[in-house]
């Protein structure tokens, strides 16, 4: 029986990844949820709304097996004045909604930029190399270098409650630099945290797929540079990424 999946943001990059991906891999029925309509067909059924209107994120997820919620407001430069209600309190509204509604399991897009303030003088830019070991694993306390980041880790954070408190399934997915077709060339940054196409719809598949209880894991590709690990993701989620920015040099 396919399961049913909701996706919110579902209009951005990282949703067009997955669906890309996985729309003739996996008998998925997705309900796909973003603030805009669409400029072509999608798949199933597409819900016009904002993920800060709890009756309409509440009707969105009647019937639905698991959420991937990537809405928000992406920028890295993003004020409070966005961040707060865009990616903390909608946030907030998914959760609540999918613990009401009954759903098992949501993965939620979280960022690089919740530990970006690891990256100091001292570390960089050889951390980005591949003879470095400098590694974040998903253990390390948050240490986000710019608001947006501080709204990822909030919604961390919220995941962590509402598995304690209501037993929901939560997977954080910390995405590294997302792009298609190849990493950023001569940006050191870019290659040690790609993350490709292929291997995103992977990983959220997994996600879906597997199961946990409260995980944070890193989004990359199985890069030769990298000082994110992606042990967790391998073990937890049986995350198997097939792309390398060491290809791409």
């Amino acid at each position: 029986m396919a399961q049913s999946v909701l996706l919110t943001g579902a209009a951005g990059r990282v949703g067009t990844a997955i669906l890309d991906g996985l729309v003739d891999e996996r008998e998925y029925e997705w309900r796909l949820l973003d603030r805009d309509p669409p400029t072509e067909d999608q798949p199933g059924e597409f819900v016009v709304a904002d993920i800060t209107d709890e009756e309409a994120v509440r009707e969105a997820m009647d019937g639905v097996d698991a959420v991937i919620h990537l809405a928000g407001d992406p920028r890295k430069t993003a004020p409070w004045e966005s961040v707060l209600p865009n990616n903390i309190d909608g946030t907030r509204v998914v959760y609540e909604a999918a613990v009401d509604a009954g759903v098992e399991k949501v993965a939620f897009a979280s960022s690089n930029h919740a530990v970006g303030a690891y990256e100091t003088d001292e570390r960089t830019p050889e951390m980005y190399r591949e003879d470095d070991q400098f590694r974040l694993d998903g253990n390390e306390l948050p240490r986000p270098g710019n608001l947006y980041g501080v709204s990822k880790a909030a919604g961390e954070v919220l995941g962590r409650y509402y598995h304690d408190e209501h037993g929901l399934s939560v997977v954080c997915v910390r995405i590294g630099n997302l792009t298609e077709g190849h990493p950023p060339v001569d940006y050191e940054r870019g290659q040690a945290m790609w993350l490709s196409y292929r291997d995103c719809a992977h990983l959220f598949d997994r996600c879906i797929q597997a199961d946990y209880d409260y995980e944070i894991v890193y989004g990359i590709s199985d890069n030769d540079r990298k000082y994110y690990s992606i042990e967790r993701a391998r073990e937890v989620l049986g995350y198997e990424p097939q792309d390398n920015s060491a290809g791409h040099d």
